[in-house]
C-alpha cells in the first residue's frame, strides 16, 4: 500500500472495508481494537480538570496507540451521557483518528428502513465512520439501507453478545438453534455491496467455532476479552476469515490501565501486551 512523504498509509477511496482493515492489520501487525469509552466515573481527577475532557483524553489514547491497533471503536452511549458536548467530542474524535485506521461506531442501531437510511447518511456519509454495529431484530430492513449501496462500509450484526443474559433470547448457538443461529444463517442471504460482519462475544468461546461454520466468510468483531474475561485463544483460533483477522476489542482494560502517572503510556503498554498475546497465538 503506498504512503505519503511522511510514511503515512494512503487510503484509496475505492477500497472496500475489508481491504482497509486488512491493510492496517498488516501494517500494524495487529488484530487489536481499542474501545474509546469515556466514563466520567472512571476518568481520573487530573483529566477531569480539563473544561471538556473527552476529546483531549481520546487524543492522548489515539496518539499513544495508533501504531498498535487495527481499529478504534467508540461506543455512542458513552458520549450521549455527556450531552451535546459529548456528541461534539465524538464527532471530533472520529475526525482525529488517522484515516487509514477503521472507525467502528458501536451504536447497535436497528430500526426500519427509512430510519436506518437516516442513520446511514449521518454516520457513514456525514461522520465518515467505516462500520457500525446493528441489531437485526427487525430483519433485513435494519441492514440493507446501510450497506446495500456502500461497498466501502460495513455493519457488524449482533449475533452473540458478550453479556451473561445473552442466552435468554439468543438461544443455543452451539446447537445451531435460536435467534443467534437464525441471524447468522438468514443474514448471509442478504445481497449488499458493503460487508456483513458479526459481533461474537469471547465470553462464549465454545460457540465461536459454530459461528464460523455458519458464517465462513464474515469478519468477526469480538468483545469481552478484557474485563469480561473472554477466551482470547478461541477468538484467535476461530476469528479469522479468508481475508482478515478478527477485530478483537478491549476497552476498559486498555484506556483505564493506570489510575496514576502517564495514563496514555499505560494504555500503550496494555495495548502492546494484548497485541503480543494475540500474535503469539496466531
Amino acid at each position: 500500500m503506498p504512503g505519503d512523504e511522511n510514511g503515512n498509509t494512503i487510503v484509496s477511496m475505492n477500497m472496500t472495508y475489508l481491504e482497509k482493515l486488512q491493510t492496517v492489520q498488516t501494517k500494524n501487525n495487529s488484530w487489536v481494537c481499542i474501545g474509546l469509552d469515556p466514563d466520567p466515573i472512571r476518568l481520573r481527577v487530573d483529566v477531569l480538570k480539563w473544561d471538556e475532557p473527552i476529546l483531549p483524553f481520546n487524543k492522548a489514547i489515539i496518539d499513544a496507540t495508533a501504531d498498535l491497533v487495527c481499529a478504534y471503536k467508540p461506543n455512542l452511549g458513552f458520549y450521549l451521557q455527556w450531552g451535546a458536548a459529548g456528541v461534539i467530542a465524538l464527532e471530533r474524535t472520529i475526525a482525529y483518528i488517522p484515516k487509514h485506521i477503521p472507525v467502528i461506531l458501536d451504536c447497535k442501531t436497528g430500526d426500519i428502513g427509512h430510519t436506518q437510511a437516516a442513520w446511514g447518511r449521518g454516520l457513514f456519509d456525514e461522520w465518515q465512520v467505516d462500520a457500525i454495529t446493528v441489531n437485526p431484530f427487525v430483519g433485513a430492513e435494519a441492514v440493507l439501507p446501510l450497506i446495500a449501496d456502500r461497498p466501502d462500509k460495513a455493519v457488524y450484526i449482533l449475533a452473540r453478545t458478550s453479556n451473561p443474559s445473552a442466552v435468554q433470547f439468543q438461544g443455543d448457538l452451539l446447537q445451531a438453534k435460536g435467534l443467534s443461529a437464525e441471524v447468522l444463517r438468514i443474514s448471509r442471504t442478504w445481497q449488499t455491496a458493503g460487508h456483513k460482519g458479526y459481533v461474537l462475544g469471547a465470553t462464549y468461546p465454545e460457540e465461536m467455532a459454530a459461528a464460523r461454520q455458519l458464517a465462513p466468510q464474515a469478519n468477526f468483531l469480538v468483545p469481552g476479552i478484557g474485563v469480561q474475561g473472554g477466551s482470547l485463544e478461541t477468538a484467535v483460533k476461530y476469528g479469522s476469515d479468508a481475508v482478515c483477522g478478527p477485530v478483537i476489542n478491549a476497552s476498559r482494560s486498555i484506556i483505564y490501565a493506570a489510575m496514576h502517572g502517564d495514563f496514555a503510556q499505560a494504555a500503550r503498554s496494555a495495548a502492546q501486551e494484548l497485541r503480543n498475546r494475540i500474535n503469539a497465538l496466531r
